[in-house]
């Protein structure tokens, strides 16, 4: 183990890249090479003559499981003072110092989410009125938690809701919605403990979005073994404007986000929990060929996480078998580290047992959320929409299936007919809509979203020019996105020339909530569903802050440029951020300031 105290860089040992992250380990599994020739090969006797030595990689259980750059059982006691905070005068008690560092990779990730709870939670009742699809997401919350399942409203709902005097015109008739439900019953839980207010029900979107920044950090942090990464990406996706608008708003996008990064977090511990106990059996049985990998719970938890994403939106599934390939290569690729040689034979068993028990656990946690719909009434427009479907088909569907009783399963013949119309609706959907996009566009920012706007004149809301606007724009922090796209093509280049782990896992993570919307170019879709893969852009910007810190062995100057490039764009970003403010939270500017933050006229 070694670690960094201040700036002073340690000699780093063989094998590892980014060395500036105290130790992450280059490749994993069936990228490590091994040396070419043996020591006592006669190639490497030839080669040794003209001044060769072939590199000494660490033993294959250090690669396994790189070690953590701090923690309780891994930073050393007392650590010693920091050279930086002494040059500055700042000398912290031993006990305090050591303290800190020992839990650095807690600290430091709660700091940027209290950071980035602070501007969730500004203002969050504001703009005070149901914005875009917050119309739909916000009432069918209530109705969820009054019956169970979402009902029809009176077309002047949304004025009874917002009027000073306030009665909400809820009715049980049901209502034909389009996605499944656990999204909004998340949202009706703000609604529960606050009220039927904006604040109430863009509550619960806040809390996820604090806590995703919180995830990313410690995701951050494992991926690279670095906490001031892992502190990097948390502090990158708190100043996303699109993360930020859908933490502030009623809408299900942050929802699938949410338990997507979720899933990807808990399937990093399953790697390291993983590899930790092959490191183990490696070590006491070097010539072991274990068919089972013992009890997964972080598995369980990703199938379980997958399960909630889906349960909110279909493009879950998705998802799902992205995430299910890539714990299998994991897997494949720890046994070939390991030595085994049929790890691709066992790959295929671990394929065979992680994919049916990932989409067992996923419906299950799927049909659980249907629950109130499952207990509400089969009578007509007394039960969920399509509730009472089966129990009118009876004449033309048949009493036996497989030797059972059809009318036993008629819930479930019922929700698979509302799932039928619920997907004919989805990819039948090509109304046009002002605010539509190509997913081609998403990463370049070409088409953000107005989920609400105003032009107050002198005297209204705080204007004080002839003309001003308001409004909520839901677009990423341009800069950032930006560099997302040069970072992932570094992320490419990493996975296809130095095949690197790291970069696939993210590589994966996007693909699996982006390519699939390019099978539906011609639907109606928009931006904001963007905010699905936005923390793996920043991870991808994160990983390529690392490569611009540059390696400890790199010279005195080499690290100074590095570090100052690497400071310079985070500031950029965070300015960039700050400056599209107003328009994030539907602030009142004067209209030529509004204008001067349309740089290009697909944003109006």
């Amino acid at each position: 183990m070694w670690r960094v105290s201040g700036d002073i860089a340690p000699r780093t040992p063989m094998g590892v890249d980014h060395p500036e992250q105290t130790g992450v380990a280059l490749l994993d599994a069936a990228t490590v090479p091994a040396p070419r020739a043996a020591a006592g090969s006669g190639w490497a006797r030839r080669l040794a003559g003209y001044g060769y030595r072939a590199p000494e990689l660490p033993d294959p259980a250090e690669r396994l499981v790189p070690p953590m750059p701090d923690g309780p059982g891994v930073t050393p006691r007392p650590v010693a003072p920091s050279p930086v905070l002494l040059r500055l005068g700042i000398r912290l008690p031993d006990a305090l110092w050591s303290w800190l560092c020992r839990w650095a990779g807690w600290l430091g990730p709660l700091a940027v989410a209290l950071f980035a709870g602070v501007l969730r939670f500004a203002g969050l009742g504001t703009p005070h009125a149901l914005i875009f699809d917050e119309t739909y997401y916000a009432k069918d919350a209530y109705a969820l938690w009054q019956g169970g399942y979402e009902t029809s409203w009176a077309d002047d709902a949304n004025s009874q809701i917002m009027a000073p005097h306030q009665t909400i015109p809820y009715r049980t008739d049901p209502a034909y919605i389009v996605h499944p439900p656990v999204g909004k019953w998340i949202i009706g839980l703000g609604e529960q403990l606050f009220g039927m207010n904006p604040f109430g029900w863009r509550f619960m979107m806040a809390v996820l979005g604090t806590l995703s920044i919180l995830m990313i950090a410690r995701i951050g942090r494992r991926l690279f073994r670095s906490t001031l990464l892992g502190c990097v990406a948390g502090l990158l996706l708190s100043v996303d404007g699109l993360h930020f608008v859908l933490s502030r708003s009623a809408l299900l996008d942050l929802v699938v986000m949410f338990w997507g990064l979720a899933a990807f977090g808990f399937l990093l511990l399953d790697r390291d929990r993983t590899r930790t106990l092959i490191a183990r059996r490696l070590a006491e049985r070097p010539n072991g060929t274990w068919l089972v990998t013992g009890w997964r719970p972080y598995r369980l938890a990703a199938a379980v996480s997958l399960g909630l994403m889906t349960a909110t939106k279909w493009s879950g599934l998705y998802v799902l078998v992205a995430f299910c390939l890539l714990s299998v290569a994991w897997d494949m690729g720890a046994r070939r580290l390991a030595g085994h040689r049929n790890w691709a034979a066992y790959g295929l068993w671990d394929a065979v047992v992680a994919g049916p028990l990932m989409l067992v656990i996923t419906v299950g946690v799927y049909l659980a959320s249907w629950t109130g719909w499952f207990l509400s009434s089969t009578e007509p427009g007394k039960g969920g929409y399509g509730r009472d479907w089966a129990a009118h088909q009876r004449h033309v569907l048949p009493d036996h299936l497989l030797g059972l009783p059809m009318p036993q399963f008629e819930a479930l013949r019922s929700l698979w007919h509302y799932h039928a119309t619920m997907y004919d609706f989805h990819v039948g959907l090509t109304s046009p809509h002002t605010y539509q996009s190509n997913p081609w566009s998403w990463l370049l920012v070409g088409r953000p979203v107005s989920f609400f706007y105003e032009s107050p004149k002198f005297g209204e809301s705080g204007c004080t020019a002839n003309e001003c606007a308001r409004e909520v724009l839901a677009i990423g922090t341009p800069l950032l996105w930006w560099t997302g796209v040069v970072a992932l093509a570094y992320c490419l280049y990493r996975w296809l020339a130095r095949r690197d782990w790291r970069a696939g896992a993210v590589l994966c993570g996007l693909a699996a909530s982006y390519l699939p919307w390019m099978g539906y170019q011609q639907r109606t879709i928009f931006l904001f569903y963007a905010v699905a893969f936005a923390p793996f852009v920043v991870l991808a910007v994160t990983m390529m802050i690392g490569a611009m810190l540059g390696p400890a062995t790199a010279s005195r100057d080499r690290r100074l440029v590095g570090a100052a490039a690497a400071g310079l764009l985070i500031l950029a970003v965070m300015w960039n951020f700050l400056y599209f403010y107003p328009l994030y939270t539907g602030e009142t500017i004067p209209m030529d300031d509004w204008r001067g933050r349309m740089w290009f006229t697909s944003w109006i």
